[in-house]
C-alpha cells in the first residue's frame, strides 16, 4: 500500500449505502438479532440513516422494483423484499431527520413520465437542502411491464433510446427557471420574473412535453445523476449522462477494465474523468478476526432455503444440480452457456472452501457478487487497493443483516478508513454534489 500513501491527499473514497432492500441477502431477515421487518419499518430505517450519516456516508440509496411476482412464489415467500416503501415517500421523510447524507432514489424511464420524475426529484432536492440523486434505470425486469398495461417488455436498445430522450427532458425541465427567477417583490407585487422562465416545448421521438416545471430550479441545479447499466448501451448512456455509476463487478481486474472503459468514453462528450464516480456494489461482512467474519457469512447462508438456493446455483452453473448429493462435494461440471467468469467464481468457492453442494447453493442463493469478508483492517486494505488501482472511486456498500451489519461497518471499518486518510472525518459541504466533488450544472437556458 506504499503507493496509496502518496495519493491520499489526492483521492478520497466515496461510500453509498445500498438500503432497498436493506440487505440483498435472502436470509438477512432471519439472522440472529436481525430486524425481520427492517425493510418496512420507518423507525428502523430512520435509525439506520442517522447511523450512516454519523459515519459520514455520501449517500443513502434506495433501489426500486415495480413487480412482486418476479420469481416463483416458492422462492418469493422466503425473501424480505415483497413489501417496502415507495422511495420518494421514504426519502422525503428521512430528509426531515437527517441533514447531510445524500438521498438517492431509483426512478424508471420506461414506466414513468418525464414530468413526474422531474417534479419529484426537484421537490426532494428542495426538501433536503440539495441532497437528492436520481438513479436513472430503464428497468430490466419484464414482469414490471405487466403492471403498466404492457403484455411484453420494451426491447433493450429501445429502452435506452427512450432513456436518453427522457434524460434530456427531465434536465431541461429542471432548467425551466433561472436561479433568481422568483423575486417575490412585495412592494411591486411581482412574484417572479417572466424573462427568467423557459418553456421547454419538447417534441421528440417518444415524448412531447411543453413545460415549464412548476417547481423552482433545484438547489443543486440538477439532482445528481446516477446510472446502473453495464451493457454496451448502458455504458454509453453513463458516459453521456451519469455522474455516478452503481455497478456490479465481481473482482478487481474486471472492475479495472470497466473503470477504464467507462472513464475512457468521457472525453468525446467533453467531460472530465473525475466528474463521473464509479461505485461497485460490495457485500461486506465484518469480524474481529477473519475466522469470525467467515463464520458470520457461513451462518447467514444457512438461512437460505434449499428451494431457492438450488435454483440459483443451477442458473449460475448452467447445469441442473438438483440431482446431486446435496451434502457431498460439487462434481465436475461440463461447460455451458452460463457466464464463464461467474461460473468459475462459483466453482472456485466450492473448491477453495470445501463447500458441499448444499452450502454452495446457500451461498449463491443468498448473495454471489463482490464480497469483502474479514477484519476492519483487511476490508480497508481491499477498498484502498480498488481505489489506488483505479478499479473504483468507492463502493455502494451492501450489508449482510440489520442493524449489526451497518453498525459493524460504521463503527469499525469507517474509523480504519479515516485513520488511513482515505475517507472524510467530517462533511465539508452540504449537498450531495459537495460530497462527491461534482460541479453544479450551468442552466442551459440562462447563462451567466
Amino acid at each position: 500500500m506504499a503507493h496509496s500513501r502518496q495519493l491520499r491527499q489526492l483521492r478520497q473514497l466515496h461510500l453509498g449505502a445500498f438500503m432497498r432492500p436493506v440487505s440483498l441477502h435472502t436470509g438477512a431477515w432471519r439472522f440472529p438479532g436481525a430486524w425481520p421487518d427492517a425493510n418496512f419499518n420507518f423507525a428502523h430505517l430512520k435509525r439506520l440513516a442517522q447511523t450512516l450519516e454519523a459515519a459520514r456516508f455520501d449517500a443513502f440509496f434506495m433501489a426500486d422494483h415495480l413487480a412482486v411476482l418476479n420469481m416463483p412464489v416458492s422462492a418469493l415467500k422466503r425473501g424480505h423484499t415483497a413489501t417496502s416503501f415507495e422511495p420518494f415517500t421514504l426519502l422525503s421523510a428521512l430528509a426531515a431527520v437527517t441533514s447531510k447524507i445524500g438521498l438517492v432514489a431509483t426512478a424508471s424511464t420506461t414506466f414513468d413520465a418525464p414530468y413526474h420524475v422531474a417534479r419529484r426529484f426537484a421537490s426532494l432536492d428542495h426538501l433536503s437542502g440539495g441532497r437528492a440523486g436520481w438513479n436513472l434505470v430503464t428497468t430490466s425486469n419484464p414482469d414490471a411491464a405487466l403492471n403498466f398495461g404492457l403484455d411484453e417488455h420494451v426491447e433493450h436498445d429501445e429502452r435506452y433510446r427512450r432513456a436518453r430522450e427522457f434524460f434530456d427532458i427531465v434536465t431541461g425541465l429542471w432548467d425551466s427557471w433561472d436561479d433568481d427567477a422568483f423575486i417575490r417583490d412585495v412592494a411591486s407585487g411581482e412574484y417572479f420574473d417572466p424573462d427568467k422562465m423557459h418553456v421547454l416545448d419538447h417534441k421528440g421521438e417518444h415524448y412531447s412535453v411543453r413545460g415549464p416545471l412548476n417547481i423552482a430550479r433545484p438547489p443543486q441545479g440538477w439532482p445528481v445523476i446516477v446510472q446502473a447499466g453495464s451493457s454496451e448501451a448502458g455504458r454509453e448512456l453513463a458516459a453521456q449522462t451519469a455522474e455516478a455509476v452503481f455497478t456490479a463487478q465481481p473482482d478487481l481486474e474486471t472492475g479495472k477494465r470497466f473503470y477504464a472503459d467507462v472513464k475512457g468514453r468521457l472525453a468525446r462528450y467533453g467531460r472530465e474523468r473525475d466528474h463521473l464516480k464509479i461505485l461497485p456494489g460490495a457485500f461486506v461482512v465484518v469480524g474481529e478476526t477473519l475466522d469470525e467474519a467467515r463464520e458470520k457469512r457461513a451462518l447467514l447462508d444457512t438461512f437460505v432455503h434449499a428451494e431457492s438456493g438450488i435454483a440459483s446455483l443451477s442458473i449460475a452453473l448452467g447445469h441442473d444440480v438438483s440431482r446431486f448429493d446435496l451434502d457431498g462435494p460439487l462434481p465436475d461440471i461440463p461447460e455451458s452457456n452460463a457466464s464463464r467468469s461467474a461460473r468459475q467464481r462459483v466453482v472456485d468457492w466450492a473448491r477453495e472452501e470445501n463447500l458441499t453442494v448444499r452450502q454452495l447453493a446457500q451461498r449463491v442463493g443468498g448473495y454471489s457478487g463482490l464480497e469483502m469478508v474479514g477484519t476492519p483492517e483487511s476490508i480497508a486494505d481491499e477498498m484502498e487497493q480498488w481505489l489506488v488501482q483505479e478499479g473504483s472511486d468507492g463502493f455502494n456498500v451492501m450489508f449482510p443483516f440489520l442493524p449489526a451489519g451497518v453498525d459493524d461497518f460504521a463503527l469499525k471499518v469507517v474509523p480504519e478508513l479515516q485513520r488511513r486518510g482515505i475517507f472524510r472525518r467530517e462533511y465539508t459541504g452540504k449537498t450531495l454534489r459537495d460530497h462527491l466533488g461534482l460541479p453544479r450544472p450551468a442552466n442551459r437556458f440562462f447563462s451567466r
